[in-house]
């Protein structure tokens, strides 16, 4: 906050944020603060995983599920292979996106 004479004036900083994806060749620009970006990446056969700010060492790996798919409704990717979660591994740890699967059930 900056004083100016006895009140405080805020002053907005609205930088640009510059996101790409290490797997396709998607970017994108932001204006705001927003934490995260997600695409459609065709690197990861058509998942919906996260961007990364510009150059940023990751790598974004999709994982298959390794349980047996009964009923449940799970995603799968443009191959029809059922995902568990893609992760994003950097130097200073890593994210995890998982993909939730939804169970059915009928009345009698």
């Amino acid at each position: 906050m900056l004083r100016a004479s006895s009140r405080e004036v805020g002053v907005w900083l609205a930088g640009e944020r510059h996101w790409e994806c290490p797997n396709c060749d998607v970017t994108d620009v932001t204006h705001r603060g927003e934490a995260n970006r997600m695409h459609t990446c065709r690197g990861l056969f058509g998942l919906t995983t996260p961007m990364v700010t510009a150059g940023t060492r990751c790598k974004v790996t999709a994982h298959e599920r390794e349980d047996y798919v009964a009923s449940e409704i799970v995603q799968v990717d443009g191959r029809g292979r059922p995902v568990m979660n893609v992760i994003t591994t950097r130097e200073d740890g890593q994210d995890c996106t998982v993909y939730v699967p939804l169970a059915t059930a009928q009345a009698d």
